[in-house]
């Protein structure tokens, strides 16, 4: 294996954390900003006022989403197990290296 495959490799991996990860940041970025400009305007200074909508709207959030990430995930997962024994093998130099980059 390449130092450009394992880089590759897990650059595409990272960028999959990322897009997996971006919903639920995104939805407790929004709402705690919303919670934090209440809190300013009505001076109520509870600490525990930030988490229970963050809470509820992540939760929500994970389970509107959880089909598309769980698909995401699947082929990700599945493109590795197919393409696995073609990377071995490429390793051992047992088959050409221009496979590598387009197997993932």
């Amino acid at each position: 294996m390449t130092t450009e495959f394992i880089i590759d490799f897990g650059r595409r991996a990272m960028e999959l954390i990322l897009t997996l990860s971006l919903p639920m940041l995104l939805v407790g970025l929004v709402i705690g900003l919303m919670v934090s400009v209440f809190q300013a305007t009505t001076q109520i200074q509870e600490m525990t006022l930030q988490f229970i909508p963050k809470i509820v709207c992540i939760s929500l959030v994970l389970v509107l989403a959880g089909p598309w990430l769980l698909e995401k995930l699947s082929e990700y997962t599945e493109n590795i197990l197919l393409h696995f024994p073609e990377w071995i093998r490429a390793a051992e130099g047992l088959a050409t290296p221009g496979l590598l980059p387009s197997g993932l």
